[in-house]
């Protein structure tokens, strides 16, 4: 079945970027010209997504106002056709639950969940690559992190391993090092069965007492596997100042007129 419908989870606080994100949500912060949610969108529509549901909250009114002026203007998302709507999740309670605030708006399909803050810099749609080599299986993008990292990400136990998949055979979020299964860490894009809302819905909270996806999709490895896509590109943290910082100026060293403005910069300092 095709995928055409993808959940933007867009509700979070923000709360390593206060306080600026008590104005502007994290979402919305900017590499160089544009926002987070603008190259996330980018990187959807790229995939030929078509229906586009964004679970905010209270104080994010600025994400709608910038997506509703973006689709009205083919000049910066260029669509034949599809929609955008948005939910408001009453607290945020974890990705399980941002992704729970969605079910009623995906039906019975198989859909797709990217996180904003996941930067990831490359020529070609990660999402799209995703879903070229989707066979039903969840999904999720995988890259392999230090192992001194392990502790910040859900980390995959593997099963097998070929050039672009790695097959699960559980996986644990935010393990203790001496207790990771692997270096392989789940990062922020995802193709996911519609019966993943059966296991959401009667989910106990879990680590940091928050309804996290990760758990889900340990339930359903029996019956639905989980595969990692080992991904092309680079990968960042924009929810991190370090991680949005490295990827203004990766970008921005990626444009000539730009590289030059640091590489001046810099000259100058010396």
């Amino acid at each position: 079945m095709k995928i055409r419908k993808v959940i933007f989870p867009v509700g979070g606080l923000g709360t390593r970027f206060f306080p600026i994100t008590r104005a502007i949500p994290k979402e919305m912060l900017g590499i160089i010209d544009k926002p987070l949610i603008h190259y996330a969108f980018e990187e959807a529509i790229s995939a030929g997504l078509e229906e586009f549901i964004l679970v905010t909250r209270h104080g994010k009114n600025s994400i709608e106002d910038y997506c509703d002026y973006m689709f009205t203007h083919s000049r910066y998302f260029n669509i034949r056709s599809g929609s955008i709507c948005y939910i408001r999740q009453n607290e945020p309670k974890g990705l399980g639950d941002a992704v729970l605030c969605a079910k009623n708006l995906i039906g019975d399909e198989p859909f797709a969940v990217m996180s904003a803050d996941d930067f990831i810099f490359h020529d070609k749609s990660c999402i799209g690559e995703m879903i070229k080599h989707y066979n039903g299986s969840n999904m999720i993008a995988t890259m392999s992190v230090a192992p001194n990292e392990v502790s910040k990400y859900g980390i995959l136990d593997v099963k097998s391993e070929t050039d672009r998949l790695v097959v699960a055979k559980s996986v644990d979020e935010k393990p203790n090092i001496k207790d990771a299964k692997s270096t392989y860490a789940i990062v922020g894009r995802y193709l996911l069965s519609h019966e993943i809302f059966n296991i959401l819905v009667d989910l106990e909270p879990g680590v940091g007492n928050e309804i996290q996806l990760t758990d889900a999709l340990l339930k359903m490895i029996p019956t639905h596997g989980l595969t990692g896509f080992k991904f092309d590109g680079q990968r960042f943290d924009c929810g991190s100042k370090e991680g949005l910082l490295t990827a203004i100026l990766h970008t921005a060293n990626s444009n000539k007129e730009l590289s030059n403005v640091i590489n001046n910069f810099y000259r100058k300092k010396r």
